[in-house]
């Protein structure tokens, strides 16, 4: 049996809220739509900045607040917007503020559930990053909230928006690899993750990632994008994981690991290992879905198909796009040409869209709760040796 324990206690629940008049009466009311959805960025740090940066170049969008807890960061993150918003040193004050429709959570991974919280009883619509929450109650506490709002929420697993992405899940689905045997996902980077500090005082608002109490370290900030695509693939949740890290290069006092290596079992027999590295950048970003039929390999723009006992079969036609076999790369194989925008600037557009036309976002609370979790049980069983079972009480 499917393991969706998300879906099956609350799906009905969010189902009836997105669908009913009064949700919708609601939306329209809360979304300045005929003008410009207004947001507030909460946290201006690199994602923050970053996303304000997209921001500007999509249209019925604006920035028109900004937060941040450290002077200089929040005066970054000004700078980076087009038009002209508001400063806040406290997030409370943002979401007071009643011309802000929606909000970008972009904080520290422990902060999430506590602020996006804070935002959905303001009445915002929420778009928070991944990882959705730290820990199990405060990633049950973010869900429940979620469904009893009216309001839309998006997890910023930017990759579920993609489009690229999509159809690649349409194809496996669609039996492109056969039956699937394992996954092999990889993101591997060379340096040290570290950011600068102007004083001591500000070691661990800045280098928060380093220290366990505020992250979830590789596994939330990099493996989590590559945990929810296995997980949407397969429609399912893992039951159980184990994996080991370790601090074994960058000895700089930081607590969380410079390299992991996870496995996830699911109900339907499939593995997923998962690899972060620090140390050594060979091949980068990589998600091989193998199957009975081929492999499909990629990377965070593009996709290629490999097909299983057919090396040098020749194949005139690939998924729609003649003379592929010109194209062929002896070590991913054909590639999948599909026009698709960066994956962020997507998601911002799909974020939008949901606001003013009510719908709900592919990547979802419950998608971002699922990852959570997973993520979760990924940093418990590295941290304390162990197999760790999905929890019993979801």
């Amino acid at each position: 049996m499917k393991r969706r324990s998300f879906i099956k206690k609350t799906g009905v629940v969010a189902s009836a809220v997105a669908c009913s008049s009064y949700a919708y009466g609601s939306l329209l009311s809360n979304a300045n739509i005929y003008n410009k959805i207004n947001i507030g960025v909460i946290g201006t740090g690199d994602r923050g900045g970053g996303l304000t940066s997209i921001i500007n170049s999509i249209e019925n969008i604006n920035v028109i607040g900004c937060c941040d807890i450290l002077p200089f960061r929040l005066e970054h993150g000004l700078s980076k917007a087009n038009s002209k918003p508001i400063g806040y040193s406290d997030y409370r004050k943002l979401l007071d503020n009643k011309d802000i429709d929606a909000v970008l959570v972009a904080t520290p991974f422990s902060t999430h559930s506590k602020i996006a919280i804070d935002a959905l009883d303001a009445n915002k619509h929420v778009y928070c990053e991944k990882t959705l929450a730290k820990g199990n109650s405060g990633i049950q506490s973010l869900v429940k909230k979620s469904n009893q709002s009216n309001n839309i929420f998006q997890t910023g697993h930017q990759y579920h928006s993609s489009r690229l992405y999509t159809h690649v899940v349409d194809l496996i689905k669609e039996g492109k690899v056969g039956k699937i045997s394992a996954f092999e996902c990889q993101w591997n980077r060379h340096g040290n993750w570290r950011r600068p500090v102007p004083e001591s005082k500000y070691e661990k608002a800045v280098n928060w990632r380093m220290y366990r109490e505020f992250s979830g370290g590789l596994t939330a900030e990099l493996s989590s994008h590559q945990i929810d695509f296995v997980n949407w693939v397969l429609d399912e949740v893992p039951y159980q994981v184990m994996g080991v890290g370790g601090v074994d290069y960058w000895k700089d006092s930081r607590e969380t690991f410079d390299n992991i290596h996870l496995t996830y079992s699911y109900p339907s027999g499939v593995k997923a290992k998962f690899t972060c590295l620090t140390s050594n950048a060979k091949n980068g970003y990589e998600i091989k879905v193998m199957g009975d039929k081929g492999t499909i390999i990629i990377d965070t723009h593009r996709a290629w198909f490999y097909p299983e006992g057919q090396k040098n079969k020749v194949i005139k036609d690939v998924d729609g796009v003649s003379g592929a076999t010109a194209q062929w790369d002896e070590n991913k194989g054909y590639p999948i040409n599909v026009e698709h925008l960066e994956p962020s600037k997507q998601a911002l557009l799909d974020f939008r869209d949901a606001i003013i036309n009510n719908t709900q976002p592919k990547s979802g609370v419950l998608t971002g709760a699922n990852t959570a979790t997973c993520v979760q049980m990924g940093l418990d069983a590295m941290y304390n040796n162990t197999m760790v079972q999905w929890p019993k009480d979801l």
